[in-house]
């Protein structure tokens, strides 16, 4: 089974990162990633990048949730053909 596990760490001055991780054994071999973090420069809107912060940021295509139901519902009739 693959196990993944985050966490945010912060480069020492000689490049090192040190993780922690108890729940592997010792002797387990595992692949680390390191992905920097860029911190968004004051006021720069696409600070937050993460997918979820978009949930309902914009306006949606219907202007209510029953008119979303009538769309769908009329596209699953349109599949049984």
């Amino acid at each position: 089974m693959v196990q993944a596990v985050r966490q945010n760490v912060v480069v020492e001055p000689d490049g090192r990162i040190v993780i922690h991780v108890p729940q592997l054994k010792p002797g387990t071999r595992a692949d680390v990633i390191v992905v920097e973090r860029v911190e968004p420069e004051e006021g720069d809107p696409s600070g937050d990048t993460s997918l979820s912060s978009l949930i309902g940021s914009c306006r949606g295509m219907f202007p209510t949730p029953e008119e979303a139901d009538k769309f769908l519902a009329l596209e699953r009739e349109a599949w049984d053909c």
